[in-house]
């Protein structure tokens, strides 16, 4: 039986499909959500982020239009992370993709060779 994996992805990015490519190769069934139609809810970003065990910052798609065109880099110190998670979750295309989870680890992008025994069952 196949492992299943939840993913928060944008269809047209090129990461996102070379992900969603080599975990079906590896015998995933993925859970695919749209990134920009349907963001993860504040809570759920709260459970993904802690599971991920990486800081909020590294969340933020910092090379992304909306990022820069809200002006995001002077903000984000005077921030709690309360706000920058409700933020996160108001537009997906803030958030760095793709979003994978098992629901017990998370992964924030996606560099194949990164990706251990652990999720591939090898």
């Amino acid at each position: 039986m196949a492992k299943a994996l939840k993913m928060y992805h944008l269809p047209t990015c090129s990461t996102c499909k070379a992900a969603v490519k080599a975990l079906k190769q590896h015998g995933y069934e993925l859970e695919l959500h749209d990134i920009r139609e349907t963001p993860p809810s504040a809570e759920e970003l709260g459970k993904l982020i802690a599971s991920s065990g990486l800081p909020i910052g590294k969340w933020f798609n910092t090379s992304g239009e909306v990022y820069r065109e809200m002006g995001l880099k002077d903000k984000m110190a005077a921030m709690s992370d309360e706000e920058k998670i409700r933020l996160l979750s108001s537009n997906g295309m803030l958030i760095k993709r793709p979003i994978v989870s098992d629901g017990v680890k998370t992964t924030i992008g996606f560099r194949e060779q990164e990706f251990g025994p652990e999720w591939y069952g090898q």
